[in-house]
């Protein structure tokens, strides 16, 4: 079952290869604000997985030189949440519930955040009218450290009419 989201996806990954991370990453940053100014980009988008990188770029720093505590939480939050949205149905509203995100190192270089979902979790995104769902995510710097651990909870509710 399609929603809007993928099935956009879906059209822009029939670009030639080259183009396909450019073309999704500027769709979902002109949506979602925040994601086109930090030109994060979406590096792989399916209904079971996504990665997703912010650059450390001078916009996207903290104090000390790194990807800023915000910018971590906005890839942990962008990976679990886009994955969310390629299987909600059109009829209902896909909502963060739940940040939950430990900072235990410092980290180097961009940072990468990688969340999955099961089948299982696909059903019941797609089947169920009113729910939630913790979506797995792993973010790493360009060392492979993890600097960040996070719980991401997601929700969905019927679009008010």
């Amino acid at each position: 079952m399609a929603n809007r989201m993928s099935r956009a996806v879906h059209t822009l990954n029939k670009a030639p290869k080259g183009m396909r991370v450019w073309l999704v990453s500027k769709m979902l940053g002109k949506t979602v604000k925040l994601v086109g100014t930090t030109k994060t980009r979406i590096e792989k988008l399916t209904s079971n997985e996504s990665t997703i990188t912010i650059r450390n770029l001078k916009r996207n720093q903290n104090h000390i030189g790194s990807v800023h505590a915000c910018g971590m939480a906005l890839a942990a939050e962008s990976a679990t949440g886009l994955i969310v949205g390629m299987n909600v149905p059109d009829s209902r509203v896909p909502v963060i519930k739940s940040m939950n995100i430990n900072f235990v190192k410092r980290s180097a270089g961009d940072i990468t955040a990688r969340a999955h979902l099961t089948e299982e979790q696909v059903a019941l995104i797609r089947d169920t009218e009113k729910g939630e769902v913790t979506v797995p995510c792993t973010v790493t710097d360009a060392k492979g450290v993890e600097p960040i651990t996070v719980e991401m909870i997601w929700a969905w509710t019927p679009k008010r009419r």
